[in-house]
């Protein structure tokens, strides 16, 4: 039975929907004002024209041509250079004689240094479209040059998000651009942000704006099959962290104030009813295909779903947001020191969807209190067997459900297996703070004090 706080807010949001005409507006005594509401009370969702279909990037090259494209950037990494995606794109641009460059010099986890490398080039060359082939790293690269080919008056700190940057908007159109992603992660092919590690911070932050994001994502799950089994790993638990994150992020009439303009509205606006309908079907996926896409390379059933996953994630988290999974993520990945994760080459590095999980079982302790009935629900989702169990039992139920995932998947003992120990939470705290933007959308406020104690009861998972 759904909690009080969630029929009160279903009755409101009929009572904002329904009829005026005089037929039908005689509802009692209720106000109608021209004011903006204190409270927002509507949402939007937004999202990149999505095409899936196994072999579909042979398609590529006709819409270069029907966007009427001359100059195309083609952005990978040194990875992807070599391996079948991008032969696949190249060769459908060939056979439609389309005209283009390709950057491989893409950074996985990119920095403020590597973005503005990529910068560099994408002003240097007058391209009309740009196409992004690889996870996410090369999706928000791709479209931070997109960016500033635009608006090459503006440095990088202009656009990111306050109170890191200045925060401004992006009010220029950008040129076409096309994401074809080979790993099922980030869902960045649907969204409307890029991130990077500022490394003067030691934090990732990023950029967020509709005009961000990609006009079309191609979906091939055959590029699905080159991804190593820890790459599989660690993006799964980008599209896991998503999917949870979203459906329990604070209801998107209890984010803050309605805009005076709607096109001020944020990308991310909270939790609501068509971005939970697509965290269900994440966690429903995941709960299938996620152990059989990792260990089983070339289950494409299953690899195909996570990748389809990874889109329907990225189209609730770039609508509704995330929050405390990422935002402590942020810090842990910025501030690396020695883990070498298998899969990744041989440089210092946390990958995004492992700093985003190793948190994830105390997040959700902590947020449980806030619905506890979404969170069992997610629970169930992911296979839990809630039966009698208490609404008081929410954070304790979906944190061991969560645990279960990360021990079959053999994902490091917390933070103290990344090299944390108690004596860098403060500077971990120091790096969460500015990423305000995540940590409003949590469904609780928190305090200092209380992001201290998730990273300290995160030093040691099992």
């Amino acid at each position: 039975m759904a909690g009080r706080k969630r029929v009160f807010n279903l009755l409101r949001t009929i009572d904002v929907a329904s009829c005026k005409c005089p037929a039908h507006s005689h509802r009692g005594n209720i106000q109608v004002s021209n004011a903006t509401p204190l409270k927002d009370y509507a949402f939007e969702i937004k999202c990149s024209t999505v095409r899936y279909g196994i072999g579909v990037t042979r398609e590529v090259g006709l819409d270069m041509v029907n966007f009427e494209s001359k100059n195309v950037c083609v952005m990978t990494d040194p990875n992807v250079a070599n391996l079948s995606p991008m032969k696949a794109v190249l060769d459908s641009l060939a056979k439609t004689g389309i005209n283009y460059k390709v950057y491989d010099k893409v950074a996985v986890e990119p920095t403020d240094k590597s973005f503005k490398d990529a910068i560099k080039f994408a002003q240097e060359n007058d391209f009309d479209s740009f196409l992004a082939v690889g996870g996410g790293s090369t999706m928000d690269t791709c479209k931070v040059a997109n960016l500033f080919a635009c608006h090459p008056e503006n440095e990088l700190l202009d656009f990111v998000n306050a109170p890191v940057g200045k925060g401004l908007p992006i009010k220029k159109a950008l040129k076409p651009m096309i994401a074809i992603p080979t790993t099922s992660g980030t869902g960045s092919e649907t969204t409307g942000v890029s991130v990077f590690d500022y490394e003067e911070i030691h934090a990732k932050t990023g950029i967020s704006g509709a005009a961000l994001r990609p006009i079309l994502a191609i979906i091939d799950p055959l590029h699905t099959l080159t991804v190593p089994e820890k790459v599989a790993n660690y993006a799964g638990f980008d599209i896991f962290c998503h999917a949870l994150e979203s459906f329990t992020a604070i209801p998107y009439t209890e984010r803050g104030a309605a805009p005076s303009n709607p096109s001020l509205r944020p990308a991310y606006q909270g939790s609501n009813p068509i971005s939970d309908v697509w965290a269900r079907f994440c966690l429903q996926t995941i709960q299938k295909y996620f152990a059989r896409a990792v260990y089983n390379a070339d289950d494409l059933d299953a690899r195909s779903s996570m990748h389809l996953a990874a889109t329907m994630a990225g189209v609730g988290i770039g609508n509704a947001g995330v929050h405390l999974c990422h935002g402590l993520a942020y810090p842990i990945a910025g501030n690396c020191k020695t883990f070498v994760p298998k899969d990744y080459g041989h440089n210092p590095m946390i990958p995004h969807g492992l700093s985003v999980v190793v948190t994830a079982p105390a997040v959700f302790r902590f947020t449980a209190a806030s619905d506890p009935d979404k969170h069992l629900e997610a629970a169930q989702l992911l296979g839990a067997d809630i039966t009698r169990v208490k609404q008081a039992d929410a954070g304790r139920v979906l944190a061991d459900t969560i645990l279960k995932y990360m021990d079959i998947m053999k994902i490091e003992n917390g933070l103290s297996g990344l090299g944390y120990s108690s004596k860098d939470i403060p500077n971990l705290v120091k790096g969460a703070l500015p990423q305000e933007r995540l940590l409003k959308i949590a469904p609780l406020p928190q305090t200092e004090e209380d992001l201290s104690k998730i990273l300290e009861d995160s030093l040691i998972n099992y």
